[in-house]
């Protein structure tokens, strides 16, 4: 279900959204894409950074078990 709403965007920002038109038909669909790669780029940078605080608070564990697996490794 799509909902009407209002939002005030800048002379410049409304001309280049005007000159995409043709690809995507209309001001709405062309602002709906753009809002729908942003909040996914931000759910995406929020999860990469959780990703990275537990890969770093788990460091010292993943630096000995990796260390203790390359010690396994047949010697040339």
């Amino acid at each position: 279900m799509k909902v009407k709403t209002s939002i005030t965007l800048s002379d410049y920002l409304l001309k280049t959204i005007d000159t995409m038109i043709g690809e995507y038909g209309n001001r709405s669909q062309i602002i709906e894409e753009a809002l729908k790669q942003f909040i996914s780029h931000k759910k995406r940078k929020i999860r990469d950074n959780k990703d990275l605080e537990l890969i770093n608070k788990n460091s010292d564990f993943l630096n000995k078990e990796a260390h203790d697996t390359l010690l396994y490794q047949a010697k040339m």
